[in-house]
């Protein structure tokens, strides 16, 4: 029996559309090389988004954006929107700054930030983790391909992430972080990214954003304190403050106030398994120097961390809020140093 003519050209175009569609589809590794293409060529962009850390009790939501420029210009500004505070993260060509504009204070740290610690908000740590992950998981979803890939985040106690970026352009639009119970812990969502961004000359200078990032005045942290300190953390009048997270068997020993130069400041002793110490300096001058070292991503949100090794010692310093932070401990686990640090944050700023 023969077909009719139309049914035959109906059914080759069929075959021609299913064909078309097959070729329009791509696996992970051709996604991966794809993306590889991307870094290769890229120069420069700008991103903002909502970023969630589900570590604490309460979830923790920052706005973020972030600047990027070849070869090796950053410029990230992270923003607590229920306490109004802004921090910057900079790099430029003489090395990175964490400035806080409304305080007046920047803090300038020699190291090869981001490039070996980077973090979930930018771009080059996402494409980096899908690039290098040989046993990726992919699925497409809508406009978006979805990557499932092991984390190459600091923190240890992310094991994966799983990442969606668009299908027209390879950027970013959401990144989950996830513990190895799969639970999430980080949240990173995009509202725009855009690639090939023109900026200013001066766009990751140290003085225009220091003196040309608008923001709401809040008062120092310094200016605060009259309340207590309790079992549950907090300040006494002099502004110490209490981490509210401490290692099992950890208990305080002793408070003693210290002076560095014309700086003021208190070390905090705690006795337990492993003892360590907490320094809390507020600087006078505008710009401090600090130690270099290995910036590593805390998540902690607000600001990057220092972290030293040697003779058995670690030595993990951040800054926020226009005060330097200091914790020092021989045999703590590098995952307690951190809640401790997270824990901080929760005082800082009320």
């Amino acid at each position: 029996m023969r077909r009719p003519r139309w049914l035959k050209a109906a059914m080759l175009g069929l075959a021609l559309v299913l064909a078309l569609a097959a070729c329009g589809k791509k696996d992970a590794g051709e996604v991966a090389e794809d993306l590889q293409k991307v870094m290769d060529e890229l120069v420069s962009y700008q991103g903002k988004g909502t970023m969630t850390l589900h570590t604490t009790k309460q979830p923790q939501a920052y706005s973020v954006e972030i600047w990027y420029q070849a070869p090796h210009y950053y410029r990230v500004a992270l923003t607590n929107a229920g306490k109004d505070v802004t921090q910057i993260v900079l790099k430029n060509d003489d090395g990175v700054f964490v400035l806080t504009p409304h305080l007046n204070k920047s803090f300038r740290f020699q190291s090869t930030w981001p490039e070996q610690h980077g973090q979930a908000y930018m771009y080059q740590t996402l494409a980096d983790s899908i690039i290098q992950d040989k046993n990726r998981q992919f699925t497409t979803e809508d406009d978006a391909y979805v990557f499932d890939v092991v984390s190459n985040l600091q923190n240890r106690s992310i094991k994966r992430q799983r990442i969606w970026l668009d299908k027209d352009n390879y950027a970013p639009i959401r990144m989950q972080a996830m513990d190895e119970n799969a639970r999430v812990l980080l949240e990173m969502e995009f509202d725009s990214f855009q690639f090939n961004t023109r900026f200013d000359d001066d766009s990751f200078d140290m003085e225009r954003n220091m003196t040309g990032y608008e923001l709401q005045f809040s008062p120092a942290l310094a200016e605060l304190g009259g309340r207590p300190a309790d079992d549950a953390g907090g300040r006494d009048d002099f502004g110490i403050l209490y981490p509210t997270y401490l290692p099992e068997g950890a208990t305080l020993k002793d408070v003693s106030e210290i002076r560095s130069g014309d700086d003021r400041g208190v070390l905090l002793r705690y006795d337990g398994t492993h003892p360590f110490t907490l320094t809390e300096i507020r600087p006078k001058d505008r710009a401090v120097s600090a130690a270099s070292g290995t910036v590593v991503d805390l998540d902690l949100g607000f600001a990057v961390g220092v972290l030293l090794e040697g003779d058995g010692w670690k030595t993990l310093s951040w800054v926020h809020d226009g005060i330097e932070f200091r914790l020092a401990a021989a045999g703590l686990p590098y995952e307690e140093m951190v809640k401790i640090a997270q824990s901080m944050e929760e005082q800082v700023g009320k």
